[in-house]
């Protein structure tokens, strides 16, 4: 039988699983591996400015379009580039296949150049991670990563290629089939579970939907909404879990957590039975655990055991796929006695209303009510801060207009990349990326990925000349003492001669432009929608809209730290 190199073998096994686009940075220990996806055009490969923003892309391109994500970097600083992206794909539960160089075999262990025990250090944040220490069992290692990466919870898996292991010639055959021993993914529902569970939902006065992103990853929207307009029982989601339903959906009452709607978290606070789907129960949405609905009876439906009672004690677990759970509650669900619970929520909702406060100046309210008017189908990316919260607070998302973001690791610098990634999945789509000035820099680099890969993203900037996020906790609880957030600072900071902050660098206009992208400023809320419609006549180039917001702008309600969901802060 024919025998082919380790680096030829990879090449063909991307190729089985259907990778169409490899997101990689070269370097000296998979030069070979570079070489060799040079010889084939089956598989796009697109060259990132660093690898942070490389894993990044990839993990927008799995999010968006369910497909695995794939990486490439080298060994050593190229692999450790990658933990960041890494944590962030795995606290959010997303699908990606990481291939990183590694000194040949009889080097590792001496610290030779460009060594690191990358397996070693991802490992608490990868779903598994493996060195390939043998050429005949590169085939399986790989099916079997795409295989983990995708079933049960989704995940990154990291494969360490020594570079000896990988120029040795073996088989040519890549495996059809996977049988890992102590790897086999709940794949069924527990009816019996499960109708004990629709049974408590039917007999409850005040019950709530509780969908985190679970129902998005499952792709379980549809047959969500067909079992709440069924029960006509209210929802709410955690920020990852918006657009599990429709955000403009009479039962739907908004996101719950540290910044969530008065009416979801008061629902939450009176429920007598919260049914929730595919989330983790994590700190920004339970508050003090002992105070998280009080009174209510918790069932807890999500595809990871280890997620199920870990942070909240529930009455009713069932580990199941959310797609297949909720398929099978739409077999049995009945319509619920809800009139007189959904006319409490609606005074909630009438007692503190989701709004900003109004501003003579150009806020953000305004510029994402833009966008909510000015595009009908969109993929929405934001980075990580106050512009986060509030497109997760105000931005409409739809069967037609999607939201990703870094939610369990609030990674800052994930909004820029994972537009490239997203628009690169899907093409047809208008990308709009959010992103605060703080988070912009962080991999601002990737402007230059965006214009040679011809893509029309259009990347919003809200800029209040601070690290807004913390700004506002240093304005509430720390006697308004700004240290380390104004951008505008550095050493003028450190002087006592009262000189002025220098002018904001950098100029966003013109970085945009010398990067060949498109670049506008906003001053004013009568030029927002005039933005957005200069961006959408790029057609090949991505488009900079920097938006100057007043720095005193705050994201409202919040949970005082340490707080109960009771706990909120409306105003100031």
């Amino acid at each position: 039988m024919k025998q082919i190199s380790g680096n030829k073998l990879l090449v063909k096994a991307l190729k089985e699983e259907g990778v169409e686009v490899l997101f990689g940075y070269p370097g000296a220990c998979t030069i070979d591996i570079s070489d060799e996806l040079y010889k084939q055009n089956d598989i796009a490969v697109v060259l990132p400015r660093h690898e942070q923003a490389l894993v990044h892309e990839a993990d927008a391109y799995a999010r968006t379009t369910g497909k695995v994500g794939v990486c490439l970097v080298t060994s050593g600083p190229g692999a450790t580039n990658l933990v960041t992206g890494l944590a962030t794909a795995n606290y959010d539960s997303v699908p990606l296949v990481c291939f990183t160089g590694q000194v040949a075999r009889h080097l590792i262990g001496n610290d030779a150049f460009q060594e690191v025990d990358i397996v070693g250090i991802t490992r608490s944040i990868t779903k598994y991670g493996v060195t390939v220490r043998n050429r005949e069992d590169l085939g399986r290692i790989i099916k079997e990563a795409f295989y983990i990466a995708r079933t049960g919870r989704p995940g990154p898996v990291l494969i360490d290629l020594p570079k000896d292991v990988m120029c040795e010639l073996g088989s040519a055959e890549y495996p059809k089939n996977v049988n890992i021993r102590g790897y086999k993914p709940n794949t069924s529902v527990h009816i019996g579970q499960l109708k004990r569970a629709i049974k408590l939902l039917q007999k409850a006065k005040r019950p709530l939907f509780l969908a985190g992103g679970g129902v998005n990853i499952a792709g379980a929207n549809e047959v969500f909404r067909q079992v709440v307009e069924k029960t006509n029982v209210p929802v709410i989601t955690t920020v990852m879990g918006r657009g599990a339903i429709p955000t403009n959906h009479p039962l739907f009452i908004g996101n719950l957590g540290m910044h969530g709607a008065y009416a979801a978290n008061m629902a939450v606070s009176e429920c007598d039975l919260l049914f929730s789907i595919g989330t983790r129960f994590n700190d920004r949405i339970t508050g003090k655990l002992h105070a998280f609905a009080p009174h209510a009876q918790i069932v807890h439906i999500d595809i990871d055991t280890a997620s199920i009672s870990r942070n909240i004690q529930v009455h009713i677990p069932i580990v199941a796929d959310a797609k297949d759970a909720i398929t099978k509650m739409a077999e049995y669900v009945e319509e619920c006695s809800t009139k007189k619970w959904l006319a409490e929520i609606e005074a909630w909702k009438a007692e503190h209303p989701l709004t900003m406060r109004p501003n003579p100046k150009m806020s953000p309210l305004d510029i994402i009510n833009e966008i909510n008017t000015q595009f009908d189908e969109a993929i929405l990316v934001t980075d990580v801060g106050q512009h986060q919260m509030l497109v997760a607070q105000y931005a409409e998302i739809t069967e037609k207009k999607k939201l990703i973001m870094s939610g369990g690791l609030g990674t800052m610098g994930y909004g820029l990349p994972g537009a490239i990634g997203a628009k690169i999945g899907n093409p047809d789509t208008p990308v709009i990326s959010v992103s605060g000035d703080g988070g912009m820099q962080m991999n601002i680099q990737e402007l230059a990925t965006a214009v040679l890969e011809e893509l029309p993203i259009i990347a919003c900037i809200f800029n209040n000349e601070y690290l807004g996020m913390v700004r506002q906790w240093q304005k509430l609880f720390y006697g308004k003492r700004y240290g380390m957030t104004n951008l505008r600072a550095g050493a003028l900071s450190r002087r006592t001669d009262g000189a002025e902050y220098p002018e904001y660098t950098p100029d966003f206009v013109k970085l945009a432009e010398s990067y060949g992208a498109k670049g506008i400023r906003v001053t004013r809320k009568q030029d927002i929608a005039a933005a957005f419609e200069e961006a959408k006549k790029n057609t090949k180039t991505p488009t900079i809209i920097e938006f100057i917001i007043d720095p005193e702008e705050m994201v409202y309600p919040m949970i005082k730290p340490g707080g109960t969901l009771e706990d909120m802060i409306m105003d100031c």
